[in-house]
């Protein structure tokens, strides 16, 4: 049986109008909910309540379901509510976004600026490299949920037309929310038309797993747009990134052992756009792993910055065996404003003036117009 949230409180509004004399309108009541807590079972929201999200709402099983045009706002901590604000769905449970282009769902906070709330945080039991152990599980950053398993085909819900903003909650300067953390995600989970606009860490990060996400959004973020790391081995499409404060893509190997390969990151990028980092704009890190890229639009950094646009450290001797040995493949990609290297001697790429990114060159493509970022 689906539970549905109920309101908790309803309150009417009355507008009187310049008309007439003791003319008055009554405005249809609004009704407001407030989330949090650990909930087993499905749950399903309504999109005409206005949910205030007070505390953290795990799903530890069951299916969250928010139909389109659903908005969630996360309130500040006070001292009667001191909790941090999250959303996570555990290993077992589901979420199902339902938004669509014209009327997306919008996760936000009470306060319009980064690192206000925590964000969205999803674990399934797909294969990543952080145990050291193949199909081993471990604990998420955040939240503090397992994740992780030999599961390549897990099924964590869908997400359509998804909007999150101002996130990046931090409890310490190496423990922060991203917009939405992807935790040993696996295939059978759906996530297309997602965005993270002005989160104080990464926009959107993959630790492992096995998803294949189409059409993402990630603008103005505090530190990497779209960050994949673990043995991430999964095909990515469509995927706009802008202003990010350090590396629009930071795409690593493991942390801890650069050359792992309890699955080893395998990437497959298609149609990427990256414009304005404040660092290395595609940051092949701790290893790297094996990435095949096509299809690229990249340039414009900001503040200044230099280095290669595509870039390892000298350091890192992992990530340099990737791009000599033809694990980093490269192909139709479009400079822009490239006023130092194209990129490190040792990763090969082939150039097309013609190369579309994300599908409008530089620009914001036409499919992400409209619901990504906030109406000004």
């Amino acid at each position: 049986m689906k539970k549905v949230i109920l309101p908790l409180l309803v309150v009417t509004a009355v507008v009187f109008t310049s008309c007439k004399k003791d003319e008055k309108k009554t405005v249809a009541p609004v009704a407001e909910a407030e989330l949090m807590g650990e909930k087993t079972g499905d749950l399903t929201l309504d999109a005409s309540v206005s949910y205030k999200l007070v505390g953290k709402l795990v799903m530890k099983s069951g299916t969250l379901t928010i139909p389109a045009g659903t908005k969630i706002v996360a309130t500040d901590v006070s001292d009667d509510k001191p909790e941090v604000r999250y959303i996570a769905i555990a290993q077992g449970a589901k979420i199902v976004v339902e938004g669509t282009a014209t009327n997306p769902v919008v996760m936000t906070a009470e306060t319009k600026q980064a690192d206000a709330w925590g964000g969205l945080v999803i674990c399934g039991s797909a294969p990543h490299n952080k145990s050291g152990v193949s199909g081993g599980t471990s604990t998420s950053e955040v939240a503090d949920l397992t994740y992780g398993g030999s599961n390549i085909d897990d099924n964590s819900g869908s997400i359509k037309y998804l909007r999150v903003e101002y996130t990046g909650y931090k409890y310490t300067e190496t423990k922060e929310f991203n917009g939405i953390s992807f935790f040993g995600v696996g295939a059978g989970t759906t996530v297309e038309y997602v965005s993270s606009y002005e989160g104080g860490d990464d926009g959107l990060e993959f630790f492992g797993g096995n998803v294949n996400p189409k059409y993402l959004v990630s603008i103005k973020s505090g530190d990497d747009g779209i960050d994949f790391a673990d043995g991430f081995n999964g095909t990515g499409m469509y995927w706009y990134v802008k202003d990010a404060a350090k590396s629009s893509i930071e795409a690593s190997n493991n942390g801890s052992n650069f050359a792992s390969d309890v699955p080893m990151t395998n990437a497959t990028l298609k149609y990427i756009t990256l414009v304005g980092s404040g660092e290395k704009p595609w940051y092949f890190k701790e290893g790297a792993g094996k990435q095949n890229i096509d299809n690229v639009v990249i340039g414009g950094l900001t503040n200044n910055a230099k280095g290669p646009y595509l870039y390892f450290d000298s350091s890192d001797a992992d990530a340099k065996a990737r791009a000599t040995d033809g694990s980093i493949v490269v192909t139709n990609i479009k400079f822009i404003d490239t006023v130092v290297d194209k990129a490190r001697a040792e990763i090969s790429f082939t150039e097309n003036a013609n190369a579309t990114g994300a599908g409008n060159g530089a620009e914001m493509p036409a499919w992400a117009s409209g619901w990504s970022v906030p109406a000004e």
